[in-house]
């Protein structure tokens, strides 16, 4: 039998929904290369809108991974299926990087004074967006039983709580704390500091860590509960 980490990748469906996300990142670099004013062609520019993009994706390949876990049915190790969602999202965020890099540096436009600013930074905290892309799609795929609606959760939930934050003044700098949009705009902008890497990792707690634990705690009440009736 094949290991979570096997499966993250290792199957043709999912080789295929990686493929597609990476070509759709840079047809969307390459357009935008195309299209912006020569200010606004810098890596953090590109990064910004391509990793945003590939991130909405990312989340699916941890939902199929806890799928996994359901189809083999009755209660098993849930840490390795979670773990292993790390591996399509370091993929695509490395190779997300690689794209920018590349179009960026291939590109016969003019480009802006310092394209490269903030570059390192800008690398790793692509990868880390697209962790906590994963980590968001096991969390919500242990916590419901419909893939479908467990992919449509990643994105409206994450955006509602952005939303809500942002339309009250006074909550406003919450967004940075409690929501991965509001610190994907500072990793990706490479403008970090102390203070905001304090709030991913905050984010991280909460939407990695924090949503996986509950996921796990529900299914393992479900699988008790499955157990029971079995017995009875």
């Amino acid at each position: 039998m094949r290991t979570p980490l096997q499966r993250a990748i290792g199957t043709r469906a999912r080789r295929w929904l990686l493929a597609g996300t990476l070509l759709a990142g840079l047809l969307v670099a390459v357009a935008l290369v195309a299209a912006a004013a020569p200010a606004d062609r810098t890596f953090a520019a590109l990064s910004d809108t391509v990793q945003s993009l590939m991130s909405v994706v990312t989340p699916l390949f941890g939902i199929l991974l806890v799928h996994d876990l359901r189809r083999a049915g009755g209660p098993g190790p849930v840490l390795p299926s979670v773990l292993a969602v790390g591996l399509p999202a370091v993929v695509i965020g490395v190779v997300g990087v690689l794209i920018c890099a590349a179009t960026l540096a291939l590109t016969p436009a003019d480009v802006a004074d310092d394209p490269w600013r903030h570059a390192g930074t800008i690398a790793v905290g692509s990868v880390l967006v697209q962790i906590v892309a994963g980590l968001v799609g096991t969390g919500l795929g242990l916590l419901l039983r419909s893939t479908v609606v467990a992919f449509l959760a990643t994105i409206v939930l994450p955006l509602s709580l952005f939303a809500l934050l942002g339309g009250v003044d006074a909550l406003r700098p919450a967004q940075a704390w409690l929501t991965p949009f509001g610190s994907v705009r500072y990793l990706l902008s490479g403008d970090m500091s102390v203070l905001r890497w304090v709030q991913w990792l905050c984010v991280l707690l909460i939407w990695g860590v924090g949503l996986n634990a509950a996921g796990t705690a529900v299914l393992s009440r479900r699988d008790q509960a499955s157990g029971s009736i079995s017995a009875g």
